[in-house]
C-alpha cells in the first residue's frame, strides 16, 4: 500500500524552478483537486517584475500546493519562505521537496492560510496569494495579510478574474495567461487615506 507522502511522478504532476541556485530542479506534487502550479511563464514573467534576487527576503506563500512559488523565491536568495497549505498529501510532498532541495529557509505549515494570518505575528517582504478560484478567499486573505506585511512589501495574486486592489494595495502591474488573471501589489499603508 503506497504511503500517503508519496507522490506520482508524471509531467504532470511536477514543475521545474526556472532560476536561482536550483535552476532545472523538479518540485513533485500530487494529484489533488484545485492543485494547479503556477504554470512557467507566468513565474517567469512574475521574477522578472520582482527582479531575479530576492536575497534577504521574509516570504510567505499562502496556499502553498506545490510550492512552486515558495521554493522559487528561496531559489532567488529569499532567506525564508513560510508555505501555508490544508492539503494533507500536498504538506506532505512539501516537506519532502523542502528536504530533496535542503531548502533550509523552507517552514511548512499545515492549515487554512485565513486561519494561519490571524494567528501568526510574523512580518514579510512578499506574499504569494493564489486560492482556490471558487473560494472568494482573495479579498478577505489580503485584508488579513495587511498585518502581516512590512511597509512597501509585494504581494503576488492569481485569480480567474481580474485582481483589484483597495486599502493599502495598489496593482503595480498585472497580466493573464489564459483563464489565468494575475497581478503584483504594493502595499502602501496609510496610502487609501487622504
Amino acid at each position: 500500500m503506497a504511503s500517503p507522502a508519496r507522490v506520482r511522478k508524471s509531467p504532470s504532476n511536477q514543475v521545474r524552478i526556472i532560476g536561482g541556485q536550483w535552476r532545472s530542479r523538479i518540485v513533485r506534487f500530487p494529484d489533488a483537486p484545485g492543485l494547479r502550479p503556477t504554470p512557467d511563464r507566468v513565474r517567469e514573467t512574475l521574477f522578472n517584475w520582482l527582479g531575479q534576487r530576492l536575497d534577504g527576503l521574509e516570504c510567505v506563500d499562502l496556499f502553498a500546493g506545490s510550492g512552486a512559488l515558495g521554493f522559487e523565491a528561496l531559489s532567488r536568495g529569499a532567506s525564508r519562505a513560510v508555505m501555508v497549505e490544508s492539503g494533507r498529501e500536498a504538506v506532505a510532498a512539501l516537506r519532502l521537496s523542502a528536504q530533496a532541495l535542503g531548502a533550509g529557509g523552507a517552514v511548512v505549515v499545515a492549515g487554512e492560510a485565513l486561519a494561519w494570518l490571524k494567528r501568526d505575528e510574523g512580518c514579510f517582504d512578499l506574499a504569494f496569494v493564489d486560492p482556490p478560484y471558487a473560494s472568494a478567499l482573495l479579498e478577505p486573505v489580503l485584508l488579513a495579510l495587511q498585518a502581516r506585511m512590512k511597509p512597501g512589501g509585494r504581494a503576488y495574486c492569481e485569480s480567474a478574474g481580474p485582481v483589484t486592489a483597495g486599502g493599502p494595495w495598489r496593482v503595480l502591474k498585472e497580466g493573464r495567461a489564459g483563464a489565468v488573471h494575475f497581478a503584483l501589489l504594493a502595499f502602501e499603508p496609510g496610502s487609501e487615506t487622504e
